[in-house]
């Protein structure tokens, strides 16, 4: 099989790998130094502080997150592209997980170009995007993170794929043995479920640790809705290093994902399966995909028969999750969510595609 020369565009509002919080980044790692090691010829166009054993190029030294760029100011972002799209003479693809913005850089490039997106998209009709996705549709390979993701964006490229994200079963390591806490993991945002899940944790005075980046416009949100909720049996643990998150899936009980959103994949269900943990869900987008309803944890309806929020099925699986063994939970993530099956994927994609 022949080896390509692969160019990888990751944002840059953190490094790669991340020190923390970081998914889209932590995923690029992986599968850079996963094609370097199948014996492509990789270069990552990232921040200066990224650390990568690939060809590494960049124009800023600093992420933006560093410098407290907010996520609004995109002009520091696109120059990153520009840059990017600037230096790609003698590669056989190039493969972007910048999203719709980066779709303009397209007309200065004549090699193949693959798109994974990891945020939501949802291409509606008689919206710009949509002028714009049509304009580029035959220059875009796409790839979704799951069947519910590629279903929401209600479009089609020139090509269509999923491949599920993959995580790193040798760092996420299996603990049979829970303590005596549930789990909550994400950026603290109203839809991520975290008010969700301390509403279960007070109903059922379970014991709960919040873990996670609070960004500096949602310090406010904070402070007025999670903030009053804290107390000696609910934890807000902050933002954690990845062995210190890793420690807290393996003693948690189970991890609640009351989602509120579209999720396109979610790393941390598949990180906390992966440690032995089952996931507690609301059914929004890949969460069917990624549990194994019954098995490795429970997808639950987001509404009850009243059509309003279904926490008393999130309690009802809060109280069914001794039946979930934690050794199934390890078995699925190792035959559908590891790093070398991602890359893996991937590298079909990319021969597929030329």
């Amino acid at each position: 099989m022949a080896k390509l020369k692969i160019a990888q565009i990751a944002p840059i509002w953190y490094p790669v790998p991340p020190q923390k919080y970081g998914g889209i980044e932590r995923v690029v790692y992986y599968l850079t130094e996963g094609l370097k090691n199948l014996g492509h010829k990789v270069t990552l166009f990232s921040c200066g502080e990224s650390k990568t054993s690939v060809s590494l190029k960049f124009w800023r030294k600093h992420c933006l997150a560093k410098d407290k760029i907010p996520w609004s100011d995109y002009f520091l972002e696109l120059e990153h592209f520009a840059f990017s799209f600037s230096n790609l003479k003698n590669f056989d693809i190039v493969h972007c997980h910048t999203g719709p913005k980066t779709f303009f850089f397209l007309n200065f490039v004549k090699i193949p170009a693959i798109f994974t997106f990891h945020n939501p998209i949802r291409i509606e009709k008689k919206t710009p995007l949509l002028e714009v996705a049509k304009r580029y549709k035959e220059k875009i390979n796409a790839v979704f993170l799951s069947k519910a993701q590629r279903e929401f964006c209600r479009f089609s490229f020139k090509k269509n794929f999923v491949v599920y994200n993959g995580v790193d079963e040798n760092l996420f390591r299996f603990s049979k043995k829970p303590k005596d806490y549930f789990l909550w993991v994400g950026r603290v945002e109203s839809y991520k479920g975290i008010e969700n899940a301390i509403l279960v944790a007070k109903k059922k005075k379970l014991k709960l640790f919040l873990v996670g980046k609070c960004d500096p416009e949602k310090k406010e949100y904070f402070k007025e809705k999670i903030a009053p909720n804290l107390n000696e049996k609910v934890r807000y643990l902050g933002e954690v290093s990845p062995k210190k998150l890793v420690k807290l899936y393996q003693g948690a009980i189970a991890t609640l994902y009351p989602i509120e959103w579209p999720e396109p994949f979610g790393l941390i269900m598949a990180e906390s399966m992966a440690c032995g943990t089952p996931v507690i869900a609301f059914d929004f987008g890949s969460t069917k995909e990624v549990i194994k309803n019954g098995k490795t944890g429970f997808v639950v309806p987001f509404l009850n028969k009243r059509k309003e929020k279904n926490f008393e099925g999130l309690i009802e699986a809060v109280e069914k999750i001794k039946e979930i063994k934690r050794e199934d939970c390890r078995w699925w993530v190792e035959n559908n969510f590891t790093v070398k099956k991602m890359v893996k994927n991937y590298e079909r994609v990319y021969f597929e595609i030329l």
